[in-house]
């Protein structure tokens, strides 16, 4: 499965390479349609973790990390981490297969773009399935033709499945510190809903936060490849100022971060494809540390690279507005911090 693995990340980063990152930064659905469309049909990267029945390929969440890592690498905008990763969880995990079989086959293919609104706590469902409410944070929410809205009612957090197009439904784009993810808000104002079942919201917010970071590991790794290659060229008092030992040591160190960053990310998606009873705990571990781990390296990359990192021009200022952004995206560190350290003193 390993040289599967290899040949899904060769291909992914060949297509990409077609397609600059910037170009897509003022794009009206916030990515590249086009980019998209050829990555689901020609690689089939939505539905690398959809059963079969469903018109997915029947892997894992370990292709899907492989996909994330490298479209991570180029900060390039795509619905992969809220349409792929999230919808797909969130509809399997809600059992509805009704609602797998008409949803999924479509984001399969490329062709329906849906969003999660996972703020159950903001959002209430009547007895008739109406929804009101707000929901923030929300992927993918300007481009997506279905909404996956978690809500309170009578049976507790439950799933809703919401045509983006239906009356009492308001999206608004947020302000968002990344240029290159589009976040907004969800207002919902008596939208009718059809209830899929339970929100599965633990096991959600667990893939949520493995799936991020491996796009996180996917930038540190080439913010550093970066640095490292300008410490080559770059000549200061007539050496390349990579020769210099200060710089080499903050370097090395850099490289130890990603290393363990990779791997902490790495035992967490296989953890949850396991079903391991530790996988909440992994999770958690790989948000925060992966977290740490591109603000220091984008951080060192500014730091590095000195005025010119600052430009428009240069791609230095993407990395460390991603890596402040994803930081806070499906919870702050401290948070996750607060309950791993709640899991560990419990056990």
């Amino acid at each position: 499965m390993e040289h599967e693995r290899e040949a899904l990340r060769y291909a992914v980063r060949g297509l990409l390479a077609g397609y600059p990152t910037r170009a897509a930064i003022g794009a009206p659905a916030g990515y590249d349609t086009e980019l998209w469309a050829r990555l689901c049909k020609e690689i089939g990267v939505a539905g690398l973790a959809v059963p079969e029945r469903y018109g997915g390929a029947g892997a894992t969440l370990l292709e899907t990390h492989v996909v994330l890592e490298e479209l991570g690498r180029t900060l390039t905008p795509a619905p992969m981490l809220g349409c792929a990763v999230l919808a797909v969880e969130a509809l399997l995990g809600a059992g509805d297969a009704d609602a797998c079989a008409r949803l999924l086959p479509g984001i399969c293919a490329g062709e329906r773009i849906a969003a999660v609104a996972w703020d159950a706590a903001e959002v209430t469902g009547d007895a008739e399935g109406r929804l009101t409410g707000a929901a923030h944070h929300v992927l993918d929410v300007e481009a997506a033709d279905t909404l996956l809205v978690a809500a309170r009612d009578h049976g507790g957090a439950a799933l809703y499945e919401v045509d983006a197009a239906s009356p009492g439904v308001g999206r608004r784009a947020a302000k968002s510190l990344d240029l290159t993810r589009r976040l907004g808000t969800v207002r919902l104002d008596g939208a009718p809903g059809r209830r899929l079942g339970a929100a599965a919201l633990p096991r959600l917010r667990d893939v949520a936060c493995v799936a991020l970071s491996a796009e996180q590991v996917g930038a540190a790794s080439q913010a550093l490849a970066a640095t490292v290659e300008y410490a080559k060229a770059r000549v200061q008092f007539g050496r390349p100022i990579g020769s210099f030992q200060a710089l080499q040591h903050r370097l090395a160190e850099a490289h130890v971060r990603v290393e363990a960053a990779r791997s902490a990310s790495l035992a967490a998606v296989g953890a949850l494809v396991a079903g391991a009873p530790d996988a909440a705990d992994r999770a958690a571990v790989a948000k925060v540390y992966c977290s740490e781990t591109l603000q220091a390296v984008a951080g060192e990359m500014v730091q590095v690279h000195g005025g010119i990192a600052i430009t428009w021009e240069h791609d230095a200022h993407l990395y460390l507005r991603r890596a402040y952004g994803s930081a806070q995206l499906f919870g702050a560190p401290a948070g996750h911090v607060a309950r791993l350290a709640s899991s560990v003193l419990a056990g």
